[in-house]
């Protein structure tokens, strides 16, 4: 997969392409049938497979007050959609002149002339342009205009409800991590790079790998039973804490992990940490000590939650 980070990097257009285009937040079963879609009609047409991504998204840029919490952070959702095999990802930057221009205007100027179009698939929820004003209605009435075709997907439903962002989100915001996973079609995670941290869960008798998520905007806080996948293609147990640490006056969101059984050097590894289930929710706490009691309470529970099936 290539990724082009603006229009300005696509240093010449496409030849031809078959694409489509959504925010794919958390690239969960509702969007991986939407590409699975384009590929196949891709794929009868030798076409390569594009998908167009903003950053921000739409609604964080109209407002941001009402922006959902998001459920993967624009290099998971990178990964996410590499890991589905699409030919292109387009990032278009979303301002004041992309939110201003008309539908009409982005189909001549990206769809046509930058990505020579000859196939759309969009979700059935899909809008684009100043004030919404394009959406599958209006590509099917002028798509023999603009000289491609356009397919509408169905809505995925699970146990008669629709796979949605929304949804998935709201299951994890509940704790109903198996659920999310239903949805996903993967277990819900988070990823980034081991960093040295403050050392403290050492000195506490729980060595911890540090991970800086920097977004306060994330969907998970609190304590969870996690895998942990990226170190020497083991697939480790673990207790998780992620929030701002208020004991101990934290101000940066910081992913922690202990992992169970476990004691090597792996600052630099790539991780990803997969949730699996929420065993409390952050709490500050009067001492260190108080702390430490509760850390072992955690890891306990969390052992019995791995071990609750054997």
């Amino acid at each position: 997969m290539k990724l082009i980070r603006g229009l300005y990097n696509l240093k010449q257009p496409l030849p031809a392409s078959a694409v489509t285009i959504g925010n794919f937040d958390g690239v969960h079963r509702g969007h991986q049938l939407v590409i699975s879609q384009l590929k196949r009609v891709a794929q009868l047409a030798s076409l390569p497979t594009v998908v167009i991504i903003f950053e921000p998204q739409p609604i964080e840029y109209f407002a941001p007050e009402r922006a959902p919490k998001r459920l993967a952070r624009f290099r998971e959702k990178i990964a996410y959609l590499k890991a589905q095999q699409i030919d292109y990802l387009l990032c278009l930057h979303f301002d004041a002149r992309l939110a201003e221009q008309s539908a009409e205007d982005f189909v001549q100027k990206i769809l046509l002339e930058s990505l020579n179009t000859r196939h759309l698939v969009i979700g059935d929820d899909f809008h684009f342009g100043k004030n919404r004003q394009g959406n599958f209605e209006f590509l099917r009435q002028h798509s023999a205009r603009f000289g491609f075709t356009v397919d509408e997907t169905e809505t995925l439903m699970e146990d008669g409800e629709r796979v949605s962002s929304t949804r998935v989100r709201h299951c994890i915001e509940q704790g109903d991590f198996e659920k999310a996973a239903e949805l996903l079609g993967r277990p819900y995670s988070l990823s980034g790079r081991i960093a040295h941290g403050q050392k403290l869960g050492r000195q506490l008798g729980y060595p911890t790998i540090n991970i800086k998520m920097g977004d306060k905007t994330l969907i998970v806080k609190g304590i969870f039973a996690v895998r942990v996948k990226g170190i020497d293609n083991r697939v480790l147990e673990g207790v998780a804490s992620i929030g701002t640490r208020p004991t101990v006056a934290g101000v940066d969101t910081i992913l922690e992990v202990y992992i169970l059984d476990f004691d090597q050097d792996v600052y630099g590894y790539s991780v990803e940490v997969e949730f699996l289930h929420k065993l409390r929710d952050e709490q500050k706490f009067d001492s260190l000590e108080e702390l430490t009691v509760h850390i072992g309470r955690d890891t306990e529970n969390a052992i019995a939650y791995f071990r609750r099936d054997e």
